[in-house]
């Protein structure tokens, strides 16, 4: 694992650097680029793209549910079934471009309510929270041949599990301390030169790293989503680079006051929106060759909660984006939502598996095959990827 850090989390960098070797000759044999978004803390997908179409919606929703397509804060309509929430104006942009496919109904094989083991069993990919203590990420990135260096990079304070194994991979975070300045960080290098050749390898790789992510940007612009997901873009876009990120966004599990134009949903998927704008202009042209997940550990309940929220529940919604993608659709086998079709009598029924999305993307994106895909999703040998996800 190789972890970078801007300003004098730098020093912080070149330890945990320190014994690994650091190879930056050899090229991917892949320029197609892959982000995963994870939303930690279960994001109510039946606000995100709600059912407007659905005859039952009104009654399941209700307190929750958002005025029809065309009324004042109403849904943005994608089909005569499905929307996508106000706040994701841009999301529905790439829906109309043809770079936005909405999979509903959609979970892991995690069936309980815990969000720390939802979040594991979605990051290590197996079939039960700490089944395995890698990341399917890092996986995949293994199955990518014709490089020695880092073609994974993390977005995050810590390296997330997701991102955890054998692969390796480099994480960057903006800096909470003021920046010090050149004189400062020359002196470390001179200082590193000339007692520890490993550390000051390692410390100038740090300092490319956050050059890469900072460019002449402030630290302060980057605290947001929006600025961790250009700076995601940069890394991508660097000759040499990366070709694979992971992004998080916390804050989803919306037990109270869920609705309206301030609740934290509304805040949350207007952050969102922002932040895949601002990786889809970063990414420029290379846009045309990425493909994007952005995925919960489960989905809310139905039905709004004695405090006007949602609690924990299973199927949601899983966004796939990108130029790359053969967008413009909603993908589900929809179940509906009267009360006899609800799983537990609570819950959206999940009828399809993440895995078959994620299988899909890194076949028909990433190139991975066969034995590759078995490597990443070990025990998914009955799901099929599915197909269609990727242009041609």
């Amino acid at each position: 694992m190789v972890t970078r850090r801007n300003a004098l989390g730098l020093f912080g960098a070149g330890v945990a650097l320190a014994g690994l070797p650091r190879i930056a000759l050899a090229a991917a044999d892949t320029d197609k680029r892959f982000v995963v978004v994870l939303l930690r803390g279960a994001m109510d997908g039946l606000s995100a793209a709600p059912p407007y179409g659905d005859p039952d919606y009104e009654v399941a929703r209700a307190g929750l549910g958002l005025p029809p397509p065309g009324q004042s804060g109403g849904v943005l309509k994608l089909d005569g079934t499905f929307g996508l929430h106000p706040n994701l104006a841009a999301t529905k942009s790439m829906y109309d471009a043809g770079e936005l496919i909405v999979v509903h109904a959609s979970a892991t094989p995690y069936r309980d309510r815990s969000h720390f083991d939802g979040q594991n069993l979605l990051e290590n990919g197996s079939e039960k929270p700490y089944g395995l203590d890698t990341g399917w990420l890092n996986r995949a990135l293994a199955q990518i041949p014709g490089t020695g260096k880092p073609l994974g990079v993390a977005l995050n304070s810590h390296m997330p599990l997701m991102m955890r194994g054998d692969a390796p991979v480099t994480s960057w975070a903006p800096s909470l301390l003021p920046s010090p300045d050149a004189d400062t960080i020359q002196r470390l290098a001179s200082l590193y030169g000339e007692t520890d050749p490993v550390l000051a390898r390692n410390f100038a790789n740090a300092q490319g790293a956050n050059s890469v992510a900072m460019g002449s940007g402030s630290v302060g612009g980057y605290q947001a989503f929006a600025g961790l997901m250009t700076a995601a873009a940069k890394f991508l876009t660097s000759p040499g680079g990366e070709r694979i990120a992971m992004v998080e966004i916390g804050g989803w599990d919306t037990h109270v006051n869920q609705a309206g134009a301030f609740s934290p949903l509304s805040t949350n998927l207007l952050t969102l929106d922002k932040g895949l704008a601002a990786l889809r202009t970063g990414l420029g042209a290379v846009w045309r060759d990425t493909a994007v997940i952005i995925v919960s550990e489960f989905g809310r309940t139905v039905a709004m909660n004695g405090t006007q929220g949602t609690d924990h529940g299973t199927a949601g919604v899983v966004f796939v984006a990108g130029g790359a993608v053969k967008g413009g659709r909603v993908l589900t086998d929809w179940p509906g939502l009267k009360p006899a079709h609800l799983y537990q009598s609570r819950d959206l029924m999940p009828t399809t598996d993440f895995r078959s999305v994620a299988t899909g993307v890194l076949r028909d994106h990433m190139g991975l095959q066969g034995a590759q895909l078995a490597a990443v999703f070990p025990s998914s040998a009955a799901i099929k990827p599915k197909d269609g996800l990727i242009r041609a």
